[in-house]
């Protein structure tokens, strides 16, 4: 098999195009050019040709999870996943999150922290953060030191119910609060405090 043309291409930097004599095209990275010492011209035995191949899906892998996660970041699980999806092995999974860590682009504990900030910002507590590290698949030893970046829930609480309430006391209003706080994430002792210094009590 000769490469019949080898050049740039022109949509992603970094990538090459190996026209091959058949008509079809390889799409490789520097990486592949330099390794396999490719230029127009060269004939490639059916094993190289081969190996060139894996090389250059395995090279594209680890392209599209460092795009992937330069776009948004993702716990080790999310980027597995992916990975899974894009028909890479479970042992290259593995090996590309791996290089990821290696490389500083995927960082759990900076992500979980990234998490709670986001969620707490929007006014949910603790038990809806938590369902949050769970459902992205952040591992559970990293959960504490991300949740201690919680400030004080009270102005957030407080502010809820001044939005909710507008003033009114009357318990129908005041329970429908509490209970959207629940669901919120928010515990019952958060709830009752916040309730008392509003001037109301609790009402189950």
């Amino acid at each position: 098999m000769v490469i019949q043309e080898l050049k740039p291409s022109r949509r992603v930097e970094g990538r090459w195009l190996a026209v091959l004599e058949d008509g079809s095209i390889l799409r490789v990275g520097e990486g592949e050019v330099i390794d396999f010492a490719l230029y127009a011209g060269k004939e490639l035995s059916e094993e190289e040709a081969v190996q060139l191949q894996e090389s250059a899906r395995r090279s594209g892998l680890k392209t599209r999870a460092i795009e992937l996660l330069m776009r948004k970041p993702r716990s080790r699980k999310e980027l597995g996943r992916r990975l899974l999806e894009w028909e890479a092995s479970q042992e290259e999974a593995d090996a590309i999150c791996d290089r990821m860590e290696e490389l500083g682009y995927l960082n759990e504990g900076e992500y979980a922290g990234r998490i709670v900030r986001h969620y707490a910002a929007k006014g949910f507590g603790e038990r809806k953060l938590r369902d949050e590290l769970y459902r992205r698949g952040i591992p559970r030893e990293l959960w504490d030191s991300a949740l201690a970046q919680i400030e004080d829930n009270a102005p957030a609480i407080d502010a809820f119910l001044e939005k909710k309430l507008k003033g009114s006391h009357d318990p129908k209003d005041v329970k429908r609060a509490s209970d959207a706080l629940a669901r919120r994430g928010f515990s019952w002792s958060e709830i009752s405090e916040a309730l008392r210094r509003y001037g109301m009590e609790a009402y189950d």
